[in-house]
């Protein structure tokens, strides 16, 4: 199983939102600092959402993404804000390998197959942001009327391969992953690599994920609240 841990970034420092609310925020310090111990502790991946990003509309911390892509050698997916051809040129400028992009599968699905031609369906990844049941796009400001497993199908009759799927109500919540959600997707895909997020709090939650065949996991609030022995998980 993949473990992806997981830097969201607000003004240039790493945080952690609950539920997607900005105005529950809990700041944790500095995100070069935290991608250097993860890749000490033998991380090879790291997922970034530029959160400031998200809300405004286009990317916003790629120098942060820079700084990170050059001072590790840690393989980075970036998300949040991308909007347009320019954005993500950026971000793949600044050194991210893969891009994650939600909104703009909703909102221009042109943009985003021509997107998955050009670079192909190893650096794109689709994002999923699911809250009961449809998906929800600019930052999980809004829900749109795509229901799941049909967007799902949609891409990945284009090739897309990779999709990293968010239940929002257990963002930041340390309650626990949507487990069920995550398996009905691999029951209608099973060679598709899901990258579950949302709520993981604890080792088991993570054992929990791997034994119901989930092929990779981001997790993030569990790390900052040491709910998670990451060195232990690394040799796992």
């Amino acid at each position: 199983m993949e473990l992806i841990p997981a830097i969201d970034i607000i003004d240039g420092q790493c945080v952690r939102l609950t539920k997607g609310d900005y105005d529950q925020k809990t700041v944790y310090g500095d995100p070069l600092e935290m991608a250097r111990e993860f890749e000490q502790l033998g991380f090879r991946r790291l997922h970034v959402v530029d959160l400031d990003g998200a809300k405004s509309r286009h990317i916003v911390n790629e120098d942060t993404l820079r700084a990170i892509t050059s001072e590790t050698n840690l393989v980075v997916d970036f998300g949040g804000g991308l909007k347009t051809d320019d954005d993500i040129g950026r971000a793949f400028e600044a050194g991210a390998e893969m891009v994650t992009v939600g909104s703009v599968a909703v909102t221009q699905p042109e943009l985003f197959e021509r997107w998955l031609r050009k670079y192909g369906p190893e650096r794109i990844i689709l994002g999923a942001d699911v809250r009961k049941g449809r998906i929800s796009i600019n930052g999980w400001k809004e829900d749109s009327s795509e229901e799941l497993l049909p967007f799902l199908q949609k891409y990945i009759d284009m090739g897309v391969k990779n999709v990293l799927c968010t239940e929002i109500s257990k963002d930041g919540t340390l309650s626990g992953p949507a487990t069920l959600l995550y398996k009905e997707v691999m029951a209608a895909y099973p060679t598709l690599h899901l990258i579950a997020s949302g709520g993981v709090s604890s080792e088991d939650d993570i054992v929990e994920l791997k034994e119901a065949g989930i092929p990779a996991v981001v997790f993030g609030k569990a790390i900052y609240e040491g709910k998670i022995d990451l060195a232990k998980i690394v040799k796992s």
